[in-house]
Order: structure tokens, then sequence, then C-alpha cells
């Protein structure tokens, strides 16, 4: 009977866990750039119930080991095994900002793989971001909205010199001192990345191998990927699931209520 309580259980914080990320999707849906959310479930071991009174141990058949008298199998649950931000090509929107870029995928030589620009944050480490809505400080370099600054392909802030530069499409960005490379990063397994907020990622990048493509849209904005009506639906699917475990629950309460006073009365 307490098994049924503990499976209805991690039903419901596993909806619950789905819903709030499908939650920060939708908030985020106009966020450019934001890679949306995706959950994937796992059940947990499954085992294999035997009759009160066998003389060997209660055990799944995958071991190999003798059985008596089997009730039959248990599934003792699900859990949230992971939120992977899904790294899909958002949508290009056109902006006549000559601050936002947008990074246009090409060829990538791994699906799994992912194009970042490289950011510097607050304690001077190496982030990356698809956000390319930036911006220019009082000093002249090139920053997110948050202040980061944009690093170049060897690792340096971008000195614009103002708001009069130009981004070709390979990533040269121009002005009257001089030129530099934008920094443009390479990830061959994106779920390996960790989102730390404000749309910054964290892990391993390297910079891009010679089979990968992409280019450098300026005054364009890639926008999020996020579907808001199919995320509607999911969390409209996951809140009638998280209900059903939810009277489950309740259904397992009342018979241990009964069991409690109704049989301990009689006996």
């Amino acid at each position: 009977m307490l098994r049924g309580f503990y499976t209805a259980a991690s039903g419901m914080i596993a909806q619950q866990r789905t819903q709030e990320a499908l939650s920060n999707n939708i908030a985020n849906a106009n966020t450019p750039g934001y890679k949306a959310d995706q959950t994937s479930l796992k059940a947990f071991p499954e085992m294999l119930m035997q009759q009160m009174g066998g003389k060997t141990i209660p055990t799944s058949n995958s071991f190999n080991l003798p059985v008596q008298n089997p009730i039959g199998p248990l599934n003792t649950g699900v859990y949230v095994q992971e939120a992977a931000p899904n790294f899909i090509q958002g949508d290009v929107r056109e902006t006549g900002v000559s601050t936002d870029l947008a990074l246009v995928n090409g060829t990538l030589p791994d699906e799994a793989g992912a194009l970042l620009f490289s950011v510097q944050n607050a304690e001077g480490d190496v982030r990356y971001t698809r956000n390319g809505n930036f911006t220019v400080d009082g000093q002249g370099f090139l920053v997110t909205n948050q202040g980061y600054y944009v690093l170049d392909q060897a690792g340096n802030t971008i000195q614009t010199n103002g708001m009069d530069f130009t981004v070709t499409e390979d990533g040269l960005v121009q002005t009257e001192a001089g030129e530099s490379v934008l920094g443009i990063s390479y990830t061959d397994d994106a779920n390996g990345l960790a989102k730390e907020g404000n749309g910054l990622y964290n892990g391993d990048a390297d910079a891009v191998p010679a089979d990968a493509t992409y280019s450098i849209q300026q005054g364009f904005l890639e926008q999020s990927n996020v579907d808001s009506l199919q995320s509607m639906t999911r969390m409209m699917e996951s809140y009638r699931l998280f209900e059903t475990n939810q009277r489950v629950l309740r259904a397992y309460d009342e018979s241990m209520g009964k069991a409690v006073s109704e049989i301990g009365r009689l006996t």
C-alpha cells in the first residue's frame, strides 16, 4: 500500500517539474535567442513482487535469480531525468538596429552540436549565449544587455568606438580603428551546457571546426524557438496527469484510513 503512495507522489513531482520547465519556456517566448527546455521522464527500476513466505528474496528476473510464487511486476514511479535546452534554430527577425546580431546556423558536423557567441561574465569567466541583442556601453565596448563583454576570436573585448561599425557575414567586425573577428564557439554536445540565467551557458566549447558553417546577420535577431501553442497544450496535459496522480494518492489515503479505523476496530 505504501509503495502506491510513493508511485503516485513521484508522478506528481515529475509533472510539477515538467510544468515548471514549460512555464519558464512560455515566460521566455519573446526572449531573443532563448532555447526551450525539454524535460525527459524516466521510470524507476521495476520490481517483481513475491508472495510473503517464499524462500527466496524478491528480485527482478533480469538478474536470472529464482523467484517463487511471483505476484507480478510493480513500477516504483517516474522522475524527471533532465531538462536539456533544444538548440534548434529560431526564426530570424529584422530589427534595423546595428548592434543586433543574429547567428544563423549553416551546416554542423554533429546533430547535437551548437554555435554560440562568446561573452565574458561579471567574474571575468568565458560564457556562451545565443542572444545577439547587443549594445555599446559608455566606453565603446560591445556588450550584452546585462553589460557582459562580447569577445572576439582571441578572447579579447571588442572596442567599436561608438555605434558606427559593421559586421560581415563571416563575423568580421569593422570599425574606423581596425578590425576584429567576432568570437564564435562550437560545442559538439549542446546538452552538456548548463544554463546560468540571463541567456548565458556554461560548459565546454571550442573553436568552430572547418566543416561547420554559419553566417552573422547585422540588424537581425534570432527569436526564441519556443512554440507557445505547443507549450500551452503540453502544460494542460501535464496538469491533467498531475490531477490523475493526485486522485490516486487520495484513494490510497482513504484506503489507509479505512484500514486503520475499520479493520483495526474489528480485530
